[in-house]
C-alpha cells in the first residue's frame, strides 16, 4: 500500500499547532499533493477512461470467468491522541491503490497494486485471470456511469476543518472528564477521521464513484478509589462532517465515560449461575451482531456451517424477536451509499417475528446459495477481496416499556454495557464480558457488579427473549473477520430468560 505518515510525540499544544498536521505532511507528500492538502483539498481519486477500464476487465476475463471487477481506492486520514493532558501522537496518512478480481465458479482470483496506472492494472488483471482461469467465459458489458442515492450528508467537510478545531474538541472532552470527579485520574481522547474515495467498475457494465467521510472519537477514563480502579469507555462515530460534534457533544461523551468509571469503583463480585438478564438499549446489540449476525452471513451458509443452515422460513426465535441489517440508516457508521462491490445497500429483515427470512450475501455467496444480493460485500481496503459483512445490525423496536421490563424482573442481572466477545459461527456458542452491570433485586437495579460474563448459544438466547422495549438505540464499533469493518450494533431494552452467567461468587 502506498501510505505516508507523519508522527509527533509529547508535543506542547502551541508547538503542535505551529507544525500542524498538514505542514507535517510536507516531509512525505509530493509537491502537487502537498499543494492540494495545504489548500484544504482532498485530492480526487485517479480517473481512467472507460475504454481503459473495459480493456482491464476484458483482460481479467481472458482466461475464463463469470465476473470481473476493478476497485480503486484513495484515503486521506488523521489520527490524534490526547493523554494525560498532552498531545501524545498524531499521524497524517495518505494511501491509494487498486485491485482486479475475477470470479470463476467457486474460485476467486485477486491481485492488487499500490501504483495506479493502466500498465499495473493490466498486470494485476493477468495475475487474477491466471488464478481463476477455466470455467465459463462471459463477454463483459462496457461500463457506463450510474448514479445512486446518497445516505450520507455533510455540512462541514473534514477537508475544510482546521487542526485547531480538532484539538479544541479533544481538549473539551478531556477537561470535562477530569472535572467530573476527583477520582478520575486519567483521561485519554483518541480522534480519527478519514475521507475514502472509491471507484468500482465491473463486467456487468457498472461504474460508480464516491467519497465517504468518517469520524471515530473514543474517550477512556480511569477511575481510582476503594482499593480498585476501573477504565470506562465511550465512543462516537458517524459518516459525517465535523458537524457531528454539534449534536453528539464531546463533553457529554466524556461525562458518560467518567460516570461509568466512578460507579464501577463500588462494584462487588458478580454471581455465577443461570440468571434472567435485562440488557439496556444501545451497544448491547453487539451480542446479536456476534452471536446471530455472523452465522447468518452467506459465506458460512454456502459452506453449510452454522446453526442457521437449512432453516430459512422456519421459526428460530421468540415471536417478539425481529432482527434487521440496514446499510441505509443516514450517516450511521455502518452505512455507505453502496457496498464495496457496487450493490445498493438496503434494509434487510433477517429474522421477522421469530422466523428466519433472509441471509446476508455478497456477489459470490449470492450465486452459491441462489439468493439475492443484499449489499453486504465489504472490504477493509483495496488490498482485500470483498467478503460478507454486516452494516448496521439491530433488534428491531418492540412494544414493551423499559421500566415495565425491569420492574417485572424479580431478580437477575442488568447489563448496561458490554466490553467484548466472540462467537463460534459453526456452533453458535458465544461469550461476552460485561463492562458495566448491576444486580436486579425485586424489580429494581441495585448494586454494581464486576467480572460478569455472558455464556450461551445463539438459538437459546433469541428463543429466550420474552420482552422487547420501544427504545431502540445504537452504538458504533469495529467488526473483525479477518478484515476490520465499521459497523453499528443496536437494540431496544430486552429481557432474556435464563442465560448462563460466569462470575466469581455463588448466588
Amino acid at each position: 500500500m502506498n501510505s505516508k505518515g507523519f508522527f509527533v510525540e509529547d508535543i506542547p499544544r502551541r508547538k503542535f499547532l505551529e507544525l500542524g498536521l498538514k505542514g507535517g505532511a510536507a516531509l512525505a507528500a509530493a509537491p502537487a499533493l502537498l499543494k492540494s492538502l495545504i489548500a484544504g483539498q482532498v485530492p480526487a481519486g485517479p480517473r481512467f477512461a472507460f475504454e481503459d477500464l473495459n480493456r482491464i476487465i476484458g483482460q481479467a476475463l481472458a482466461k475464463g470467468g463469470e465476473f470481473g471487477e476493478v476497485y480503486i481506492e484513495h484515503r486521506i486520514s488523521r489520527s490524534i491522541l490526547l493523554e494525560e493532558g498532552k498531545f501524545k501522537s498524531a499521524v497524517f496518512g495518505i494511501s491509494q491503490g487498486a485491485g482486479v478480481r475475477v470470479v470463476s465458479g467457486d474460485k476467486t482470483g485477486y491481485a492488487y497494486t499500490d501504483e495506479i496506472s493502466r500498465e499495473k492494472l493490466l498486470r494485476a488483471a493477468d495475475v487474477a485471470s491466471y488464478v481463476a482461469r477455466g470455467g465459463t467465459t462471459i463477454k463483459p458489458v462496457d461500463v457506463k456511469e450510474e448514479k445512486r442515492p446518497s445516505y450520507i450528508t455533510v455540512k462541514v467537510p473534514l477537508q475544510k476543518v482546521a487542526d485547531e478545531k480538532r484539538l479544541e474538541i479533544m481538549k473539551r472532552a478531556h477537561d470535562a472528564a477530569l472535572a467530573y470527579d476527583a477520582r478520575i485520574k486519567m483521561a485519554s481522547i483518541d480522534y480519527y477521521d478519514e475521507v475514502r474515495g472509491r471507484v468500482i467498475a465491473n463486467s456487468e457494465g457498472l461504474y460508480l464513484s464516491d467519497e465517504l467521510p468518517l469520524l471515530f472519537f473514543i474517550v477512556q477514563t480511569l477511575g481510582v478509589g476503594n482499593n480498585t480502579s476501573h477504565m470506562g469507555r465511550e465512543r462516537l462515530s458517524r459518516h459525517s462532517g465535523i458537524e457531528m460534534f454539534d449534536e453528539l457533544k464531546p463533553e457529554d461523551a466524556a461525562r458518560a465515560c467518567a460516570r461509568e468509571s466512578i460507579v464501577m469503583l463500588e462494584a462487588k463480585d458478580a454471581p455465577a449461575g443461570k440468571l434472567d438478564v435485562v440488557m439496556q438499549n444501545g451497544w448491547g446489540g453487539v451480542l446479536v451482531h456476534e452471536a446471530v449476525g455472523h452465522p447468518l452471513e452467506g459465506d458460512n451458509i454456502a459452506r453449510e456451517t452454522g446453526v442457521f443452515v437449512g432453516k430459512l422460513g422456519k421459526k428460530v426465535a421468540s415471536g417478539k424477536f425481529t432482527m434487521v441489517d440496514d446499510g441505509t440508516l443516514p450517516c450511521f457508521r455502518g452505512t455507505t451509499n453502496y457496498d464495496d462491490e457496487g450493490t445498493q445497500m438496503k434494509r434487510n429483515v433477517l429474522i421477522k417475528d421469530g422466523v428466519l427470512a433472509k441471509y446476508m450475501t455478497d456477489i459470490l455467496s449470492a450465486k452459491q446459495i441462489k439468493m439475492e444480493r443484499t449489499g453486504n460485500g465489504r472490504r477493509e481496503s483495496f488490498r482485500n477481496i470483498p467478503i460478507v459483512r454486516m452494516t448496521n445490525t439491530f433488534i428491531d423496536t418492540g412494544k414493551d416499556k423499559p421500566s415495565d421490563i425491569l420492574s417485572s424482573t424479580q431478580s437477575g442481572l442488568y447489563v448496561q454495557s458490554l466490553s467484548g466477545g466472540s462467537v463460534n459461527p459453526t456452533t453458535g456458542v458465544f461469550n461476552f464480558t460485561c463492562r458495566e452491570a448491576y444486580l436486579i433485586e425485586n424489580g429494581k437495579k441495585t448494586s454494581p457488579v464486576k467480572g460478569a460474563t455472558l455464556i450461551g448459544n445463539c438459538l437459546d438466547v433469541i428463543q429466550g427473549i420474552d420482552a422487547v422495549g420501544d427504545d431502540l438505540d445504537f452504538g458504533p464499533g469495529i467488526c473483525g473477520k479477518g478484515q476490520s469493518a465499521e459497523v453499528s450494533a443496536g437494540q431496544p431494552t430486552v429481557r432474556i430468560r435464563g442465560i448462563n452467567v460466569g462470575g466469581s461468587r455463588a448466588r
